[in-house]
């Protein structure tokens, strides 16, 4: 299955209508720590290969993948899709885009 791209005014919705859905932040610790979407699983992409099986065991559930900008986590797409992960969706802009696009009380870096 191919990656999917969601914008950030559609997460929400999304998330709501997918109860098995995990939001992935592949982002460092610190940036982490500076705002995050609510509910999401933190994995820094550099550890991403090392917890993948035992943070997110199941391969067929949707893993809607966010970073700062959505570069770091169409790459951790990319590496979940190679060790069989199914259904990958990126979040288009990353943090930076929802902040600025749905909830503006989030921080900015």
């Amino acid at each position: 299955m191919p990656i999917r791209r969601i914008a950030p005014q559609a997460l929400d919705d999304f998330l709501r209508v997918q109860p098995r859905a995990t939001l992935l932040d592949v982002r460092e610790q610190w940036e982490h720590d500076l705002v995050a979407l609510p509910d999401s699983l933190l994995i820094p992409l550099g550890d991403l290969m090392r917890r993948a099986e035992e943070d997110l065991p199941d391969h067929e559930a949707p893993i809607v993948v966010y970073c700062h900008h959505g570069i770091r986590s169409l790459q951790a797409c990319g590496l979940l899709a190679s060790i069989g992960y199914e259904d990958l969706i990126n979040l288009s802009g990353g943090i930076d885009r929802y902040s600025a696009e749905v909830d503006s009380s989030l921080p900015t870096y």
